[in-house]
């Protein structure tokens, strides 16, 4: 398995072995003792699966006291993935890094808690899978505006993106009262 870092510490592009012949492929995108060797501790609890259009924009979202560790891919289409450090303290606050993830590249992203997270749809549709290291919990959410000024999110679109109604309402980040954002711990 091949990692690369990103901007932001404690994010990581994952690059499994990928084993082709006639046949097809073959790769493992998660194996806990392999994961945990090269220091991307976690313990997985639930698997998610997103079926998008074009320009569908979710996120950026996070779980305050739940807060989660992400694994993503894309199994069919293309999505750029968006993580962005929240963590109060942080030297790295309010700066987001950006994946482009593909059923062709294979590549999967690592996000830590503390992160809040998004993923734009760039191809017609797309298919984005993502486990989560803690159970989705509707009343510990909480969201940031895609397109917070202060954020600065190149999101790659070229119209308005496709949000649920609890996306537009998002806040900006300078909009959100302390106590609802993560604490670096270092």
């Amino acid at each position: 398995m091949r990692l690369i870092d990103t901007e932001l510490p404690g994010v990581r592009i994952v690059e499994p072995p990928l084993f082709t012949d006639a046949r097809g492929f073959f790769l493992e995108s998660f194996h806990e003792r392999k994961f945990a060797a090269v220091g991307l501790e976690a313990r997985f609890v639930q698997d998610n699966h997103s079926h998008s259009v074009r320009g569908t924009l979710r996120g950026l979202h996070y779980q305050l006291k739940r807060g989660q560790a992400k694994l993503c891919r894309v199994v069919r289409g293309e999505v750029l993935d968006v993580a962005v450090d929240i963590r109060r303290g942080s030297p790295h606050f309010g700066r987001w890094v950006s994946v482009l993830l593909t059923a062709e590249n294979y590549r999967e992203v690592f996000i830590p808690p503390g992160f809040a997270h998004g993923f734009v749809v760039l191809s017609t549709t797309a298919d984005f899978l993502y486990k989560c290291s803690d159970f989705y919990a509707p009343e510990d959410e909480y969201g940031l505006a895609w397109n917070d000024p202060d954020l600065g999110i190149d999101w790659q679109l070229a119209d308005e993106p496709l949000l649920s109604e609890k996306d537009r309402r998002n806040p900006m980040l300078r909009e959100v009262a302390a106590e609802h954002l993560p604490v670096y711990s270092g």
